[in-house]
């Protein structure tokens, strides 16, 4: 399952990453009741957004071959058929 599971390339982590400081910023700052340093993190987060498609966009994401197959079905699991030995 974790080899066929999805968000493991690095603009995702890039992107999840950005967005996570920018949270934090905005938390900070929301914590803090200063209103400009709030809407400055949530711009971070929009901006984890961009850079994870730019990256995406330059091939360092998931192919959309492979995203539509292993997103959409289950692993083939094979078995030997059972035989009466006798």
């Amino acid at each position: 399952m974790a080899g066929s599971s999805h968000g493991h390339t690095p603009a995702a982590w890039t992107g999840v990453t950005i967005a996570f400081i920018g949270f934090c910023v905005a938390g900070a700052f929301m914590v803090m009741a200063q209103p400009a340093g709030f809407w400055a993190g949530m711009v971070i987060v929009v901006l984890g957004g961009v850079v994870g498609m730019i990256m995406r966009a330059m091939g360092l994401g998931m192919p959309k071959q492979t995203a539509l197959v292993t997103a959409h079905t289950a692993p083939a699991v094979t078995r030997e058929p059972v035989t009466a030995e006798g």
